[in-house]
């Protein structure tokens, strides 16, 4: 009995098992920072006095849908007057890797002339309106949908053209 207790107290006194205790420990730390980083931030809402990120403007006194972002590097939201303005600053080369979650409103559940942000989506899984006759904040803007149909059914009573996301681009602002 007395060898087992002698054997317990050079194992744990142990320089070998203390690195690989701190390594383990490392690594689990290092899990936690990890999912931190991963974590998917939801849209907020848009507040009265709230202004545009790239123009400046006050985003709740104009119509059309708007938009939110978050940057890789930063936890405050970057909050948008119309989608015309959040895709000039998404699509500018300076920005583009540098985004990780984005939301539009989704026009087909929220009205024209007062967005609701309780429809926010993922501005990726979008279908976009371009070219239509309804105005935002900025004239000409972006109408966004989460479902292609409802894409195609305003751009039929509106006009414009029916984009998903990834085929957006700066010259059709």
């Amino acid at each position: 009995m007395r060898q087992t207790r002698m054997r317990q107290t050079k194992l744990t006194n142990s320089p070998v098992l203390m690195s690989l205790i701190s390594i383990l420990l490392l690594g689990l730390s290092a899990c936690g920072q990890e999912s931190e980083q991963n974590a998917i931030r939801e849209a907020v809402a848009m507040e009265h006095g709230d202004e545009c990120h790239l123009c400046g403007m006050l985003i709740g006194n104009f119509p059309g849908p708007k938009g939110e972002l978050y940057l890789k590097t930063e936890e405050t939201v970057k909050k948008f007057c119309s989608t015309r303005d959040l895709f000039s600053f998404l699509l500018d080369p300076e920005y583009r890797k540098q985004v990780k979650e984005i939301y539009v409103h989704d026009m087909a559940k929220s009205p024209w002339q007062a967005p609701l942000d309780s429809h926010f989506i993922d501005a990726r899984q979008a279908w976009y309106v371009v070219g239509s006759s309804q105005t935002g904040a900025m004239g000409k803007t972006l109408a966004s949908f989460g479902e292609r149909e409802d894409a195609e059914a305003f751009a039929a009573e509106f006009g414009g053209q029916v984009y998903p996301f990834g085929q957006l681009s700066l010259a059709m602002l």
